[in-house]
C-alpha cells in the first residue's frame, strides 16, 4: 500500500492543535493527565459535564497513530457544531453537553508515536536503549519508551497473559507485546487509570488499527447491555463485532476497565491494512466512522 506524501499526524501536529484550541477558549477544554516515560504530555479533551463522561483513547500503540488523527478531526468538527449551533449526523451537541459529557485522549502513548515515526530522534535520551530493544528496527515500535506495550500492561488478566509472553518467548522490553514486569507499571498506564477514576468514567472507546472490527466482551463483568451498544455501533459504522484471541485477549485497557467496573467498554479496530494505515486513509476512515463516533457521545 502507497505511503501518503503528507506529514504523519504525530506529537508535534497534535500540540499545535492542542494550543490553538487553548487559545481559542470554548466549549471545548484541553488540559493534560500526566506525562510519557520521556516527559512528553499527555494530553485530553474534554466537554460537557466531565463526571461520568464517555472516554475515547487513541494511540495506545505506536504504529497507530492515524487514531490521533481521527479522534481530533472528530474533536473539532464536535467544537465547530458547538460553537455554531449545528447537528453532528442529526445529533445536537448542545443538548448532549447538558446532561452528558465526552473526554478525548488523541494520543495515550506519544513517545511510541515519536520513535516509529522519528527513529533515534525520538528517543531522546533513551535512543542507545531503545536502538538495542528493537535492533535498530524503529519502524515496527508499538510499545512506550521503555519497551512495554501499553495494551499488555493493565491489570487484567495480566498473570495469564505473563505466561503467554512467555511462551512466545517475549521475556524482557520489546517493540510489541512485551506487557512489563508488573500491570501498571507505566506512567501512561497509571494516568489513563487515574482518569478513569478521577472522572468516575461511564463508558470506554479503545481505538486501534486496524481490522474495523469492534472488541465488548471481557469476562463476567461484562455489562449485559454492551452487547446491544455494540451492535448499534456496528450498524452505524457497517464493522464486525468480535473477539480478541490469543495473546490479544488480556491486559488490555477495555478489559481492564470492564472487569474493574463493570461498566461498558469496547475496543474499536479502524481501518483495513497493514499498520502504520497511510494518513491518506484517515478521510475515508472518518467518514465511515463518523456517526459511531457522534453515537458513542450518548449510548
Amino acid at each position: 500500500m502507497e505511503q501518503s506524501r503528507e506529514q504523519p499526524f504525530g506529537y508535534a501536529q497534535l500540540e499545535e492543535q492542542i494550543l490553538a484550541i487553548k487559545k481559542k477558549g470554548g466549549p471545548v477544554k484541553a488540559f493534560t493527565i500526566g506525562k510519557t516515560v520521556l516527559g512528553r504530555n499527555i494530553y485530553a479533551l474534554g466537554m460537557g459535564k466531565l463526571r461520568q463522561a464517555a472516554l475515547m483513547v487513541g494511540a495506545t500503540h505506536g504504529l497507530e497513530w492515524v487514531t490521533s488523527r481521527l479522534l481530533m478531526m472528530f474533536a473539532g468538527e464536535l467544537m465547530e457544531a458547538l460553537e455554531e449551533g449545528k447537528s453532528l449526523c442529526a445529533v445536537d451537541p448542545r443538548k448532549v453537553e447538558e446532561t452528558r459529557g465526552l473526554i478525548i485522549v488523541p494520543m495515550l502513548n506519544p513517545d511510541g508515536v515519536e520513535i516509529a515515526q522519528h527513529g533515534a530522534k525520538g528517543c531522546m535520551h533513551l535512543a542507545k536503549r531503545i536502538y538495542e530493544i528493537c535492533d535498530g528496527h524503529f519502524e515496527k515500535w508499538q510499545a512506550n519508551a521503555r519497551g512495554v506495550d501499553l495494551n499488555h500492561n493493565f491489570d487484567a488478566g495480566w498473570d495469564i497473559l505473563k505466561q503467554m509472553e512467555i511462551s512466545y518467548d517475549i521475556l524482557k522490553p520489546a517493540p510489541t507485546r512485551f506487557g512489563g514486569h508488573r500491570p501498571m507499571s507505566e506512567p501512561e498506564t497509571k494516568a489513563i487509570a487515574q482518569l478513569i477514576s478521577s472522572f468516575d468514567v461511564k463508558t470506554l472507546y479503545s481505538f486501534h488499527s486496524q481490522g474495523e472490527e469492534i472488541y465488548y466482551h471481557y469476562g463476567p463483568n461484562t455489562p449485559h447491555q454492551s452487547k446491544l451498544m455494540a451492535q448499534i455501533l456496528a450498524s452505524s459504522s457497517g464493522y464486525t463485532l468480535s473477539e480478541p484471541e490469543g495473546i490479544a485477549s488480556h491486559g488490555g485497557l477495555k478489559d481492564y476497565f470492564i472487569q474493574k467496573y463493570s461498566r461498558p467498554g469496547f475496543t474499536i479496530e479502524v481501518g483495513k491494512g497493514r499498520n502504520p494505515l497511510p494518513d491518506s486513509d484517515a478521510p475515508a476512515i472518518y467518514e465511515k466512522i463518523r456517526e459511531m463516533l457522534t453515537l458513542a457521545m450518548i449510548l
